[in-house]
């Protein structure tokens, strides 16, 4: 099986669908009374945290250095 490296913002995600499913599930058994405006507010707070997650990861995963024309011959 292929490797895939670990992305963060996937898993909270992830973690944010199933924790939303889940209160769906309860709601709908009557095992559990959600609050409305915490369903509301679950997706897109997820969501949200699951960008800045993704921009925090690419920006500290970037090499930090400037590329070099090294590749290109200087006599082409």
């Amino acid at each position: 099986m292929k490797r895939h490296p670990f992305e963060p913002s996937r898993l909270i995600s992830g973690l944010t669908a199933l924790a939303l499913g889940t209160a769906y599930d309860l709601d709908a058994l009557g095992l559990w009374h959600a609050p409305g405006p915490w369903l509301f507010l679950t997706l897109p707070a997820g969501l949200l945290l699951s960008g800045i997650t993704a921009a925090i990861w690419n920006r500290t995963r970037r090499p930090h250095h400037p590329p070099t024309d090294a590749t290109y011959p200087k006599g082409s």
